[in-house]
């Protein structure tokens, strides 16, 4: 059965059993309505994935994986803050009238910095070290720009990645400081899951272990009762990613050169609301 379903059935009970409640305090977030978004959380969530046995999609209700890869491409590859070039609408709430969300995400992964080999941003840095200095401590991106935070429609939530290379298997860490574990848990795994995916094709090096370090894993109030249904699921096999095996430059790409076999998810038509 999917390990991943069985990571988050464990996460979400633990949360609730053992989370702490913010009610009571004037909390940021709301509801379409106005009310204040409340959460129960855990402090401190550290998950680890080997993607070199099986892909981490959810089993217990469908990714949706098209949008997905499109994300994780628009932020990675097109180093975009405008929601006009994402082929999805998850990120419309906090685009402006021109559809940027600011100095944000993509944006910063493409901004240069100087270096002794030459200037680059923050994804060729990675490329090019993974190629020239695999035994490197020190391949690594951070989005968490406290200059340009004012800046930002959302300070990120996940924000950085640490990568290591052993004996040929590229391995990855995921630095989150939020996850709203309902909505865009899985969605994060499986984004950076793809990603260290597609950093090690490219490299000539295989994709080994994810692990997803969380700082703040919540359970919005109004989704406590969706959360209760999905863990009494039944898990099932886990999916199997295909990869165009002929792409071996990181920005040739494309969401059509990704798919999932064998992945026959629990049927799910409830709609999920959306803290803002």
């Amino acid at each position: 059965m999917a390990y991943a379903d069985n990571v988050f059935i464990e996460n979400c009970k633990d949360i609730l059993a053992n989370g702490s409640w913010d009610r009571g305090h004037n909390v940021r977030t709301r509801w379409d309505d106005g009310a204040m978004a409340h959460t129960i959380k855990q402090f401190g969530v550290v998950n680890r994935y080997d993607l070199s046995k099986e892909f981490p999609a959810l089993t217990l209700r469908r990714l949706p994986i098209k949008s997905c890869i499109a994300e994780i491409l628009w932020i990675w590859q097109k180093k975009s803050n405008n929601v006009n070039q994402l082929d999805a609408r998850i990120w419309d709430a906090w685009a402006d009238e021109e559809g940027t969300i600011g100095k944000a995400y993509g944006y910063q992964l493409g901004i240069k910095h100087k270096y002794a080999e030459g200037d680059f941003d923050q994804v060729d840095r990675i490329l090019y070290d993974l190629k020239h200095n695999p035994s490197s401590r020190r391949i690594m991106t951070n989005i968490y720009n406290h200059a340009d935070l004012h800046a930002m429609s959302l300070y990120p939530c996940a924000y950085s990645m640490t990568y290591n290379v052993k004996d040929g298997v590229l391995n990855g860490i995921l630095n989150q400081r939020s996850a709203d574990f309902l909505t865009a848990n899985n969605w994060n795994v499986c984004s950076y899951a793809i990603l260290l995916h597609m950093f090690a094709q490219v490299s000539g090096l295989v994709a080994g272990e994810l692990v997803h370090v969380i700082s703040d894993a919540h359970i919005y109030d109004r989704h406590v009762e969706i959360v209760e249904e999905l863990i009494e699921r039944e898990p099932r096999p886990a999916p199997q990613l295909i990869i165009n095996p002929d792409i071996k430059n990181f920005y040739d790409f494309t969401v059509d050169d990704f798919a999932l076999e064998n992945y026959k998810p629990h049927p799910f038509k409830t709609k999920i609301p959306v803290a803002i």
